[in-house]
């Protein structure tokens, strides 16, 4: 059986490449069991349209797999069409949130057969397994497919409970360099070390998040948030480092710390080992409130903590409420506060244009993380299916035709649904005006065309 796997660049421009963390454990899991694959890494190393046609025909596949979040609904559909075209008989299988929140348009509107529905490391292996051998799909747990234009619903798989049991990635099966060479785009200022200098790679501490926002989606929404042990997260940090010479590991988490008793265990453990790195978690906005977390923050400090991703989202409380966030401006001002007497450098994300949101809510915002002297990601709300607001702008009419909806989604930093009373002219220019008062008043530094493009960033989580 042949076996192709297609790494998908959502950001074929961008000079970043961010190594493909969850399809990193799919891979892991197929060359455990004993699948061999031909990997076609688009992201890595970005062929043309006419390269990547050539290798998925340079011979028969009998099974395709790909999967990425659900804005990559365009590109995954040409790719799907494009293996279809060479390998007519061909079994697509698709994971991640593309499959995950829109598995009905994903099977009728595309060439994909096999829909993985969230988690995938044990799925994926079943899955192969089974077709390897000819046997009935509907035996294996957490797919859907069709069956004579029939939606077929397997039953969901059982999440792994303890995730610290998983294996490292295998990141051999990449162009590892690839990635560690362009890692030095993926952290924020002030650095530690001159950019140049930065060899950084991904590490996964946990699945899922405590968080419910309205406008949020992922794989394991409304799933239980699990955590990998300090044992486990600081053994495969010094693996990757031994391996590849890495001064920086990137956190790459929904949600990295939930608790302080989480967060010490983990920090404690990095020190008893004695390992030398820097890296940023991401936690609440409202996790460290009390002067006593102070001395929390310097340990993390001393354990290579650089900074923190937090998000603000609004300093509107309306709108707080409408996005379930359960934190207030003054919790994540507090924490602000605290995590500066640290020195420890604070990083945080807004979404705008809730059917709340007005000229003045902007400007309070924007306020908000100028008192706080911290610069902000923001970006626009952009309904995911599966999140309350996709389900909002589809109930009040702003979303019509699904398929439509999904061709035309993308990053954040465009806006491309306006939920607001605000003209899209008013909208966008209330939130540039906040960006170049942030780029002013905390001297950041930005031209104009740069100040445009902070609009996207990898959002720190809730």
């Amino acid at each position: 059986m042949n076996i192709l796997v297609i790494n998908i660049s959502l950001r074929p421009v961008s000079p970043l490449k961010l190594f493909p963390i969850g399809l990193g454990y799919i891979t892991t899991a197929m060359k455990r069991a004993g699948f061999t694959f031909d990997l076609l890494d688009i992201d890595a190393h970005r062929p043309s349209a006419q390269e990547v046609e050539n290798f998925i025909k340079k011979k028969k596949y009998d099974v395709v797999c790909m999967g990425c979040i659900v804005t990559g609904y365009k590109i995954l559909k040409a790719l799907a069409a494009l293996v279809k075209k060479h390998h007519p008989q061909a079994v697509i299988i698709a994971g991640n949130s593309v499959a995950t929140s829109i598995v009905d348009t994903l099977l009728t509107k595309t060439n994909v057969d096999i829909a993985v529905m969230s988690e995938g490391d044990e799925t994926i292996v079943d899955l192969l397994n089974t077709l390897s051998k000819s046997r009935p799909l509907a035996e294996v747990q957490g797919i859907c497919f069709l069956r004579d234009s029939q939606m077929v619903r397997t039953p969901r798989r059982p999440l792994i409970k303890n995730i610290s049991t998983l294996p490292f990635i295998d990141f051999t099966v990449y162009d590892v360099e690839a990635y560690i060479s362009t890692s030095k785009f993926a952290v924020s200022d002030p650095l530690p070390i001159p950019r140049e200098e930065i060899r950084a790679l991904p590490v996964n501490t946990a699945r899922g998040c405590v968080a419910n926002c309205s406008f949020c989606y992922h794989v394991f929404k409304s799933q239980p948030y699990r955590y990998r042990s300090p044992e486990s997260i600081v053994t495969e940090i010094k693996q990757l480092i031994e391996t590849y010479s890495l001064n920086y590991i990137l956190m790459w988490d929904e949600l990295t710390f939930f608790s302080k008793k989480q967060t010490v265990a983990l920090i404690d453990k990095i020190l008893e080992e004695n390992i030398q790195f820097y890296w940023v978690g991401l936690c609440r906005g409202d996790l460290f409130q009390d002067e006593d977390d102070l001395e929390i923050m310097k340990r993390m400090k001393q354990a290579g903590c650089i900074g923190m991703g937090y998000s603000l989202e609004s300093a509107e409380p309306a709108i707080l409420k409408a996005m379930n966030k359960h934190m207030s401006v003054e919790q994540f001002s507090r924490q602000t506060r605290l995590f500066h007497r640290a020195g420890i450098h604070t990083v945080t994300s807004l979404v705008l244009g809730y059917p709340q949101e007005t000229p003045e809510s902007i400007r309070k915002t924007f306020d908000c993380c100028i008192e706080n002297r911290i610069y902000p990601s923001a970006g626009y709300l952009l309904p995911q299916p599966g999140s309350a607001m996709y389900d909002y702008a589809r109930h009040h009419g702003f979303i019509g035709d699904e398929e439509e909806y999904l061709l035309n989604m993308g990053d954040r930093q465009d806006l491309r649904l306006n939920l607001t009373n605000m003209t899209d002219q008013e909208l966008e220019s209330q939130v540039l005006a906040g960006l170049k008062r942030c780029n002013d008043e905390l001297q950041v530094g930005l031209q104009y065309e740069e100040l445009i493009k902070t609009m996207y960033y990898r959002s720190p989580k809730k």
